[in-house]
């Protein structure tokens, strides 16, 4: 078999039509990479707008158990930031574990002692969600009202907060989408099955401890 020499092969017209083709790719791959995070972007339907339409291929959960029905006790909540997770205790037992996703990088979840301040099962954000027209179609979803102007002829929807307990603010513990890191916009979101048992369990007053 005869070996081209490199000279030879660096001289040919599709050599250089390979190599631009390369170049392009990688390049293409590079903008994508700095492109706007499809998670988040206003493209997207708001992570927590529909919970339990959770879109193909959301993590699994293996992690929320509830065993609180029928002890008695003094409830109290304690939420791991790191861990994802929120512990149900009553009376210093645990009887309850949740996964979680908080507020994510710039939008984080508060840490400290707190109280359940409100409990609202049919709870709606006020301030995000998403704008639709007469007929309840989506025109600009994953709006913040205090940022994100109204097209004519729309209105608000906010998003569904539903067994809402909220500790501080504007932030609580509520049904949610569990994409499987944090991803809200300051909330504690959980599967409803935990959300409705937490919400039944706790009244105003109950303390919640919120750990980095």
């Amino acid at each position: 078999m005869r070996i081209e020499s490199l000279s030879k092969i660096l001289m040919r017209p599709s050599f250089y039509r390979s190599l631009m083709a390369a170049f392009s790719a990688a390049l293409l791959l590079v903008v994508a990479g700095c492109a706007e995070d499809p998670r988040y972007s206003a493209r997207t339907q708001y992570l927590g707008g529909g919970y339990g339409n959770a879109p193909a291929g959301a993590p699994q959960d293996s992690v929320s158990y509830w065993d609180g029905d029928g002890m008695e006790g003094k409830p109290s909540i304690t939420i791991s930031l790191r861990e994802q997770r929120a512990y149900f205790y009553k009376s210093g037992v645990l009887v309850g574990v949740s996964q979680l996703s908080t507020g994510r990088e710039g939008l984080n979840t508060p840490y400290g002692h707190f109280s359940i301040i409100q409990k609202d099962k049919d709870h709606v954000s006020s301030l995000f969600g998403d704008y639709v027209d007469s007929a309840g179609n989506v025109v600009v979803p994953n709006v913040d009202v205090t940022k994100d102007p109204k097209p004519p002829g729309a209105h608000f929807r906010g998003t569904p907060m539903p067994y809402f307990m909220r500790i501080v603010s504007g932030t609580g513990m509520h049904a949610g989408y569990l994409p499987g890191y944090p991803a809200s916009h300051g909330c504690i979101r959980m599967p409803e099955f935990m959300a409705e048992n937490f919400f039944k369990s706790v009244s105003t007053g109950t303390p919640v401890t919120i750990t980095n």
